[in-house]
């Protein structure tokens, strides 16, 4: 799933990279901290688990020894470079849902949405945009051969802007509407690249005209109001014999594994669902579309849902 890739760390990496986030080794390794001693005693913690950390923390290639003291290495960069989303990768985001994940018994007693991590936004961002090229390329391709003479595309919800410069790259004129938050943020990147960014909902988009409308990660995190909305919008901002589509992974059609990831994000963050065919059908139906078609994505485990707009 596009920007749920999975890290490609261990379940027991990752409990080590969040207990050395949230215990303070990583900001005290980060500032000014260059040894075990001076670790235990700028996070806090007892000697013997400052020792242990650092040397995993070394071993996983995130800091190294120079002399008697440990720097960071490049690997480490995406816990301090947070204005360019590209410097953060996945793994950050990966740290976020650990986080959420650890209080899931909690958030599903309440059954409410819990507080969002810090840096949820950017580190978000980061992991989207560092989606796999293969993914990418194929979810633009599946989009293309619908509509392989559209000129302008709107990319709705287009967050860090990974796909819209795969449209870019493929001769498309882009514009992406997302949130004014999420806007902010890549706009030094994605203006310089060419995309045209609109701050608005991406379920109601404040522009129209498009023969091609696509969301990526359509209905991930949304709730069947804000998903049947967006399936609206899209339909609404397209020209009479345009075509819309949303990619995501469909509950039925995809493994075992991607059912299982969409399931806990839903229940960690408190938002989302499990959708099939079925109720996505639903959707384009109500939102009008001339007919609706489902397509795996080759290559992931996506899929395409398809709709045009009749013409008047």
């Amino acid at each position: 799933m596009p920007t749920r890739d999975r890290s490609q760390s261990s379940v027991e990496s990752l409990a080590l990279l969040w207990a050395a986030r949230e215990s303070g080794v990583i900001d005290a390794l980060t500032t000014s901290a260059g040894t075990v001693e001076a670790v235990a005693e700028t996070a806090g913690i007892d000697s013997r688990a400052a020792r242990i950390t650092v040397e995993a923390l070394a071993a996983m290639g995130f800091i190294k020894r120079v002399g008697d003291e440990y720097e960071i290495t490049n690997r480490a960069l995406g816990f301090l470079a947070k204005r360019d989303v590209r410097s953060i990768g996945r793994l950050p985001h990966a740290l976020d849902r650990f986080s959420l994940y650890a209080d899931l018994p909690e958030t599903m007693a309440s059954g409410g949405s819990p507080a969002l991590p810090d840096d949820w936004l950017r580190n978000r961002l980061g992991a989207h945009d560092a989606t796999d090229e293969s993914v990418v390329r194929a979810c633009v391709t599946a989009a293309v051969r619908e509509a392989p003479d559209a000129t302008r595309v709107l990319d709705l919800g287009g967050a860090s802007g990974v796909f819209a410069r795969e449209f870019l790259a493929r001769g498309r004129d882009v514009t992406l509407v997302d949130d004014a938050d999420t806007v902010e943020v890549v706009r030094p990147l994605l203006s310089r690249a060419g995309v045209d960014l609109v701050a608005g909902d991406p379920t109601d988009p404040p522009v129209s005209g498009f023969k091609l409308v696509f969301a990526g990660d359509a209905f991930a995190g949304r709730d069947p109001a804000e998903s049947r909305a967006l399936v609206s919008g899209a339909c609404d901002a397209l020209e009479p014999g345009g075509a819309a589509v949303f990619v995501d992974s469909l509950h039925g059609r995809c493994s075992t594994d991607a059912t299982a990831g969409r399931a806990v994000d839903a229940l960690a963050t408190g938002r989302g669902d499990l959708y099939d065919e079925a109720t996505v059908r639903s959707w384009m139906e109500s939102a009008g579309f001339d007919g609706c078609a489902v397509r795996d994505v080759p290559g992931t485990d996506l899929q395409a849902v398809v709709g045009e707009r009749a013409v008047d």
